[in-house]
């Protein structure tokens, strides 16, 4: 039996559609997914079998002009992410064909000499065929794609022939992971990451970025249980009262859902306690980006 693996980098801009891709390819929920937009931090990495292959998905942060020391980690997160994959693909909004952040990335492609860039067109049930096709040949006139492949992550559309592309393209050579693990990232950080979904669903525009969750303290119980203790960090005290919410209200529906979730990733009974806790400067602290896989030196 002939192997393939290697790592798939999937780039684009804030809410392409990266991380929906992601779950859907790996099938099962690795990255978080919101409305809102530059969600994800970690590199996060989603493992998918097809045939003989084993793909290995870097799920970047959107691609974004940064502002932060947050945001510059995090952009430099993405590009590491994409030089160090052996294939790239490139996920563009059909609905938003090629935009100022679309061809700010094509040019960093250009610059960085990209070769075998894959491009998926992505919620494709948002255009008519026409507007489609007129998209696809603007972006490969703009930029030499080795293929493009027109998918809806969300729904499945085309998501198929993309995974069975990707892992034809693969080097050969050995699993990099046991053919039953489906993401690199340590449990804790997966735990505060869905803990962070919640609250950014809940609470919506009400709370900018400057909110992180962590794992602080996990319990395993002899019954078979985990006990799992997270502090959410916030930047002022305005927040932390948006957190909890009136009577904590807020708070309490964020921590249901989030074991509920837990629970059933975990395979087992979790008891979770949340902390809302203020950190004026966790912006600037690289013990916090650490936790989140972020390079802090890479935001100065």
């Amino acid at each position: 039996m002939t192997t393939r693996a290697g790592f798939v980098a999937l780039i684009g801009e804030p809410n392409a559609g990266k991380s929906t891709l992601l779950n859907r390819m790996v099938g099962a929920k690795v990255s978080i997914v919101t409305h809102k937009v530059q969600t994800t931090r970690a590199r996060i990495r989603g493992i998918a079998m097809e045939g003989d292959s084993q793909l290995v998905f870097v799920d970047t942060p959107g691609l974004f002009t940064p502002r932060r020391r947050l945001d510059r980690a995090m952009v430099a997160a993405a590009w590491g992410g994409a030089s160090d994959a052996d294939l790239v693909v490139l996920l563009v909004e059909a609905h938003r064909g090629l935009t100022e952040g679309v061809e700010r990335i094509l040019s960093t492609l250009e610059e960085r000499e990209a070769k075998g860039v894959i491009l998926a067109i992505n919620k494709i049930d948002r255009v008519e065929a026409p507007k489609l096709l007129a998209l696809t040949e603007k972006l490969n006139a703009r930029f030499p794609f080795a293929e493009t492949f027109m998918i809806s992550a969300e729904r499945g559309h085309g998501v198929d022939a993309l995974r069975k592309h990707l892992a034809e393209a693969l080097p050969e050579g050995p699993w990099l992971y046991p053919e039953d693990q489906i993401a690199d990232l340590p449990t804790r950080m997966i735990a505060a990451e869905i803990t962070r979904e919640k609250l950014t669903l809940r609470l919506h525009q009400e709370l900018p970025y400057q909110m992180t969750v962590e794992t602080e303290h996990w319990e395993e119980r002899q019954d078979g249980s985990a006990r799992i203790d997270q502090v959410i960090y916030v930047i002022r005290d305005g927040h932390k009262g948006i957190v909890l919410g009136k009577g904590g209200e807020t708070i309490k529906a964020v921590s249901q859902a989030a074991r509920e979730e837990l629970s059933e990733f975990l395979d087992r009974t979790v008891h979770l306690f949340l902390q809302v806790k203020v950190r004026p400067g966790w912006l600037d602290e690289a013990e916090r980006y650490s936790e989140m896989g972020l390079d802090f030196s890479d935001g100065s």
